[in-house]
């Protein structure tokens, strides 16, 4: 079964956010190519698409490697996510449809749900799958992969706390999803402006040589997913 590149570029971008291939480290193509099960092919597709989203560099006489961001080009990604997160948010209440209401409605129930029990590692994954919604809901391609692209190099460069009353930031979401469900563009735009501005002071930049990873780069992966 060929593995198409999209695939292979998630696996090798989830990788590089986790720590798995260090900053600065080279990225071979027999190498990766031997990791994720695939050819090189699909694998040299994938690291094109790193380059141009910023996660990989090519360099003279090393080939493919990932990249070494600044400190500064840090804080941009802060202060650009600042700007599009409530864009995204006002477009939402513009273009939503019913279907994107129903699932943002059910993620901030199961939210609280999981706030008041104390799952922080639920809420990980929910606060994910929301802010996706979002960028969809917003019917605009260009805007949600911008979003998604800066959600994880963001992930890449800071560690992310956890909020301090975690009900109440399901609730402010839940004040966001009622403005865009009465099409209040400008409330919602407010509302997740004041949301991305309080949650973004509680991210520090991660330290050089720092990974939430535990796997070994040369280590086989399976990407291919479940085999009928």
């Amino acid at each position: 079964m060929r593995i198409p590149a999209h695939s292979v570029c998630a696996a090798i971008r989830e990788d590089i956010v986790a720590g798995v291939h260090a900053r600065g480290s080279r990225l071979t193509e027999e190498v990766l190519a031997r990791r994720y099960g695939v050819s090189r092919v699909p694998v040299r597709e994938a690291l094109r698409t790193l380059e141009a989203e910023g996660f990989v560099v090519t360099r003279r006489h090393a080939g493919a490697c990932v990249a070494e961001p600044t400190g500064q080009e840090a804080a941009d990604l802060l202060e650009m996510h600042v700007l599009l997160e409530p864009l995204g948010a006002a477009r939402a209440a513009q273009r939503r449809t019913e279907a994107h209401l129903k699932v943002l409605r059910g993620l901030v129930r199961l939210g609280r749900e999981r706030a008041g029990q104390g799952s922080s590692d639920d809420l990980r994954s929910l606060d994910g799958w929301f802010h996706d919604t979002l960028a969809q809901a917003a019917g605009s391609p260009a805007l949600s992969t911008t979003l998604a692209q800066l959600r994880h190099k963001i992930a890449w460069m800071y560690v992310t706390g956890t909020p301090a009353d975690p009900v109440a930031d399901w609730a402010e979401r839940g004040g966001i999803v009622d403005a865009i469900a009465r099409g209040d563009d400008a409330r919602a735009h407010i509302l997740a402006a004041q949301h991305t501005q309080r949650t973004t002071t509680s991210h520090r930049l991660r330290p050089v040589g720092a990974d939430m990873g535990v796997r070994n780069p040369q280590q086989a992966v399976n990407i291919a997913g479940p085999q009928n």
